[in-house]
């Protein structure tokens, strides 16, 4: 599943997508809402984080903006501010569920799956590339029909891949998209989980260049025949 995080606290927003990332959910992140409001329209999401007080167009604005336009996702409220009033406002405003900052994580992925549970908003598509299938919205992975069980890494990483097809994905890349750390990894842990996501595809029938390495470039899926 992907989701929208609209949070100009370049650390707050770090935490959260790499909480997100680890339970397997890709996640964008956008620091104003002017940019928020772009990435909106023009990629599908299953829910956006919104924050309220945001530069160049606020979480109010930006959430009455995305419902004039006919936008049924799911819409979290994310601020610093706690009162009944504010709340009211958000909610009238269209967001479907509010929550206060400081953020208590395992509430806020509670608060996450009962939204996607209502059903506001259609699941992903299953993903798939040759004998390879993925479904995001329970995170299942197989190959010829076989189960390939990943780690929360593995899967984000898999469905990055699954997401850009042929296209070459550099380590830097990759990084910036699976992982969400003030100290990203260095491009050797990228290799090592390229690696062992390889392994994992060949036990269950895939060739071992499923996923190719292009030399001083990246990696990308095998051309499927």
């Amino acid at each position: 599943m992907r989701f929208l995080l609209v949070e100009d606290d370049i650390h707050l927003s770090e935490v959260v997508a790499e909480v997100l990332s680890d339970f397997g959910y890709i996640v964008d992140v956008a620091l104003d809402g002017e940019i928020g409001w772009q990435q909106a329209i023009e990629q599908e999401y299953n829910l956006i984080l919104l924050d309220v007080t945001l530069p160049k167009l606020d979480g109010i604005k930006l959430c009455q903006r995305l419902r004039a336009k006919g936008c049924l996702v799911p819409i979290m409220m994310v601020t610093a501010r706690d009162s009944s009033t504010d709340k009211v406002i958000g909610l009238d405003a269209g967001a479907d569920d509010y929550i206060v900052k400081p953020i208590d994580l395992p509430e806020l992925l509670a608060r996450i799956r009962a939204l996607v549970r209502r059903g506001n908003t259609s699941m992903l598509p299953n993903l798939t590339w040759g004998d390879l299938k993925m479904n995001p919205s329970n995170y299942e992975v197989s190959y010829s029909n076989q189960d390939v069980h990943l780690t929360p890494k593995e899967f984000s990483l898999l469905q990055l891949f699954l997401y850009n097809g042929r296209r070459v994905l550099s380590p830097r890349m990759i990084i910036d998209h699976v992982w969400f750390q003030e100290n990203p990894p260095e491009e050797e842990s990228v290799k090592a989980h390229i690696k062992a996501l390889r392994q994992k595809l060949k036990s269950a029938g895939a060739p071992s260049d499923f996923i190719e390495t292009v030399r001083g470039i990246g990696y990308r899926f095998k051309q499927v025949d």
